[in-house]
């Protein structure tokens, strides 16, 4: 099949009205995490049965089109025997694979970031390919202070993004591309909607310079938030009218689906301010939907605590989540619903 046929059939199965992306592509350091709050150590094989469970939730495909895996889970299988790639798509869900190796320091430019990962990306991705993974997600972070992020962290940000997404296009793979403004620190809504529109910009611009196809990529961005620590919270209606007015001024039309990610929100704000997004914004030019990890999946560890008797529960509670954040991409979720 043509290589642009390909991406637009990804994209035509990733991104339909009433369904969004699980972000189930958690770094070991992560997970490990993750499954400590709960007391549940974190080995192949609990890492493995975890995620099983996640993609074998009946009716999860009715609200998740896609989802993001880490590069162990794409060679994993159930207790059956079946690889994991092939029980999503044998639902009709995209796998997908997370391609960056982590963050560190961008060289004389203090208080910046750089990811990693782009020596040997296109054999990577062959391989990936051939393990079923059919789009790919990067993720660069930017931290908000007085000096950042700086010109030239942002300017290097999206040029990694940038040459990413070309990579991952050449190769057939839809780039699910991720600039994410850190929710950390105490600055303002109007300080995140001034970084976010800065970033927004400079990603664009470099795909354009990079020949990258608008139409066959997903963005995946931060909503605009006030800081973590700021004084003041700001209502639905107020994060969902600064983001609009940001996206608005950047994003091109061209592009299919902006995939918000939930860094910093809890389950029931990331639903919340999607809802009031699409309930506000009908006539987006893009789809507005969720790529969440721990806002799906936060309820999940909980109600599962690593027991095979609490499944069951584990994946109602997935449901739940993935349902009202379904209702939320039709601007159709209201409170009561979470009972």
């Amino acid at each position: 099949m043509h290589t642009k046929q390909l991406l637009e059939n990804t994209i035509k199965q990733m991104v339909q009205p009433g369904k969004g992306i699980l972000a189930a592509d958690e770094s070991a350091p992560t997970i490990a995490s993750r499954f400590a709050s709960i007391d549940v150590e974190s080995t192949e094989q609990s890492r493995s049965s975890y995620r099983s469970m996640l993609f074998s939730t009946p009716c999860i495909e009715d609200y998740i089109s896609g989802v993001i895996l880490f590069e162990e889970t794409l060679g994993q299988t159930t207790e059956e025997g079946k690889p994991l790639p092939e029980l999503l798509a044998q639902r009709g869900i995209v796998p997908g694979i997370k391609v960056d190796k982590g963050k560190g320091p961008l060289a004389l430019s203090p208080g910046d970031l750089i990811t990693y990962g782009l020596d040997g990306l296109a054999e990577r991705l062959q391989h990936y390919k051939s393990q079923g993974a059919r789009f790919a997600k990067w993720r660069e972070v930017y931290s908000i202070s007085e000096q950042n992020p700086s010109t030239l962290g942002i300017a290097a940000n999206a040029e990694m993004l940038a040459r990413y997404a070309a990579v991952c296009q050449e190769q057939g793979i839809v780039p699910i591309v991720e600039p994410e403004v850190l929710i950390d620190g105490s600055h303002s809504m109007a300080r995140c909607a001034e970084v976010t529109e800065a970033v927004q910009h400079e990603v664009f611009n470099a795909l354009h310079r990079h020949h990258v196809a608008l139409e066959h990529i997903i963005l995946k961005p931060n909503m605009v938030l006030p800081g973590k620590e700021h004084s003041v919270r700001a209502s639905a209606e107020e994060i969902a009218a600064a983001t609009m007015k940001v996206f608005q001024r950047t994003v091109p039309a061209a592009v299919p689906s902006i995939n918000f990610l939930s860094g910093g929100m809890s389950p029931e704000e990331s639903t919340e301010n999607l809802n009031a997004l699409n309930a506000g914004f009908p006539n987006a030019p893009w789809l507005l939907s969720f790529s969440y990890g721990r806002a799906l999946q936060q309820p999940v560890l909980q109600s599962w605590q690593g027991k095979k008797e609490n499944v069951a529960n584990a994946q109602q509670s997935l449901l739940k989540r993935a349902r009202l954040n379904g209702a939320a991409q039709l601007g159709e979720y209201q409170s009561s619903m979470e009972a």
